[in-house]
């Protein structure tokens, strides 16, 4: 079992990062032909999703669809002002499982791995956990 953590540092309030590389390095140093890759956050404003990564517009599209379907809401009581942050990471959830066949990531064609970020800009970080199986 291998483990690694990744520093990110965001530079927008909103945005997804391309993490799918230093997913991809962490399995390739594990040397494990077969198993699971846990991509982890350990923020609760941040979060983790697979989506297409071909058309660099599909982050922007899926900021303003969160925006859409979770807007700020004047009646929210977190003294940080934050909710919405908080409720976007609830919707994209903590961490992912990727299985890793012939020591690659399975993923589809138009598949990559992002870190969504909701209340930015910050110093990030992720984790990677390799299990052999």
């Amino acid at each position: 079992m291998t483990l690694r953590r990744f520093e990110l540092k965001t530079r927008a309030k909103e945005g997804f990062y391309p993490i799918t590389e230093l997913v991809r390095a962490a399995v390739a140093q594990s040397q494990i032909q077969s198993g699971l890759a846990v991509v982890y956050c350990p923020h609760t404003t941040a979060g983790l999703t697979i989506n297409e990564n071909a058309d660099p517009t599909v982050p922007q599209d899926l900021i303003l669809g969160l925006e859409a379907a979770l807007p700020d809401h004047q009646g929210f009581r977190h003294l940080e002002g934050n909710s919405q942050a908080h409720l976007k990471a609830l919707v994209l959830g903590s961490s992912l499982q990727i299985i890793v066949a012939e020591g690659q990531l399975l993923l589809g064609t138009w598949q990559g791995i992002f870190f969504g970020e909701f209340d930015g800009p910050r110093n990030r970080n992720f984790y990677v956990k390799i299990l052999a199986g």
